[in-house]
């Protein structure tokens, strides 16, 4: 054994020491990880523990470097301050990690999650997600949801379809949050297993609604499931006071009194009163009243920010865009046209994807991982007349 081997071995026996010694009863501990493949370097020896790794492979995956131009809530709005989803994923995980520190939960994998919990999400957010879920069922190709979609990415997508081997509790957080669900308690499934999972995973993939039921199996991915929540509620209202759409003062009164009337309260009186009613327990929990609260907000949010009609004038629009790019894009894979945008910058896949993924499916993969530049920028091309420029004879001014 050389020295390197010899000290690598001691660091990642002083992880676990310290995971078994700082982390509580209903902690996720490390040395559980499950993954579907043999590592290389087995997680047991590997200086980086099971999920600080994952957390490693999310954030160089493709799809995490596609977060910076993507929609979290408003396209359209010129302007550099308002939240886009990569921001977002990180106050996720910052969040998460308050949460799971105070509670004495694993934080390496309450950020694997939190980073990697919208990585499926496509070109101008829900509205873009609604279009590819009809798409995907008006062509019996299953269904659409970004969660479902983020697991399909890491698991079948990236490396050209090999998939980053991240363990069953990452993937598992991932699949079962919703932030558009909310709950007074968020208890874990602790029977879960890898069965479990990919049987969960595959009924999605055909019935997205099915996916709303579906419970995480760690405390961590309840932390994870909250905190999405705790971190777009009072964001999503900066953002609309920013762009005009609502006031300050228009907050329903028992929001402002119970959570505060800014993001920086909001999230502090969330995040209080979470950790005080889960203290010591088994699952998280709000208390009643600031349960109620939330929950007038939460209604407040949809019907004066996400489907206020101020915002959805060009949605229309975005619908036929998100349409014809796919009727395009399967049309030049069913006459095997090579020199098509999506054979190019996508369909460059391995065998087995090539295989088992449907020509349909495979369009519906190549646009949800588009950001919305790209997205764009290709209609413009597919669809656009393009100008050949000035042409000049000689002697022309």
């Amino acid at each position: 054994m050389t020295v390197q081997q010899r000290i690598f071995e001691h660091i990642a026996e002083a992880n676990r020491a310290r995971e078994e010694d700082n982390l509580c009863g209903y902690a996720c501990l490390s040395r559980t990880a499950a993954r579907i493949m043999r590592e290389k370097v087995p997680d047991s020896k590997n200086i980086r523990p099971a999920f600080f790794h994952d957390t490693d492979r999310i954030i160089h995956s493709l799809a995490y470097s596609r977060y910076i131009d993507k929609t979290q809530v408003f396209y359209l709005f010129e302007n550099d301050h308002i939240t886009h989803r990569v921001l977002h994923v990180q106050f996720v995980a910052k969040i998460g990690r308050v949460i799971g520190r105070a509670l004495r939960l694993n934080e390496d994998l309450v950020e694997a999650i939190a980073l990697g919990h919208d990585l499926g999400h496509a070109p101008y957010g829900h509205d873009g997600e609604k279009v590819l879920d009809k798409l995907c069922r008006d062509n019996h190709l299953g269904s659409f949801s970004h969660n479902i979609q983020s697991v399909r990415f890491l698991m079948d997508i990236e490396k050209n379809g090999a998939g980053l081997n991240l363990s069953l509790q990452v993937l598992d957080g991932i699949l079962s949050h919703n932030g558009e669900i909310l709950g007074r308690r968020y208890c874990p499934d602790y029977r879960k297993n890898s069965e479990t999972f990919l049987r969960q995973y595959k009924v999605a993939l055909s019935d997205s609604r099915r996916a709303r039921r579906i419970v995480p199996m760690t405390m961590e991915g309840c932390v994870a499931r909250i905190c999405d929540i705790i971190a777009y509620i009072g964001r999503d209202i900066e953002d609309a006071i920013t762009l005009k759409l609502i006031t300050r003062d228009s907050l329903p009164s028992p929001a402002r009194r119970l959570l505060g009337d800014s993001n920086d309260q909001i999230i502090n009186t969330l995040v209080s009163d979470m950790i005080v009613n889960s203290y010591s327990k088994p699952y998280l929990e709000f208390s009643p009243e600031v349960f109620k609260a939330l929950q007038g907000l939460r209604a407040f949010n949809y019907a004066k920010i996400y489907l206020n009609p101020a915002i959805k004038t060009q949605e229309h629009k975005v619908e036929d865009m998100f349409k014809r790019l796919y009727e395009k894009y399967l049309g030049d894979i069913r006459r095997r046209d090579k020199a098509s945008f999506v054979y190019r910058y996508w369909l460059r896949m391995n065998a087995r994807y090539r295989r088992v993924t449907l020509p349909g499916r495979a369009v519906v993969d190549f646009i949800a991982g588009m950001t919305d530049d790209f997205f764009n920028n290709q209609f413009v091309t597919l669809f656009v007349p393009q100008s050949f420029g000035y042409v000049y004879k000689k002697g022309d001014r």
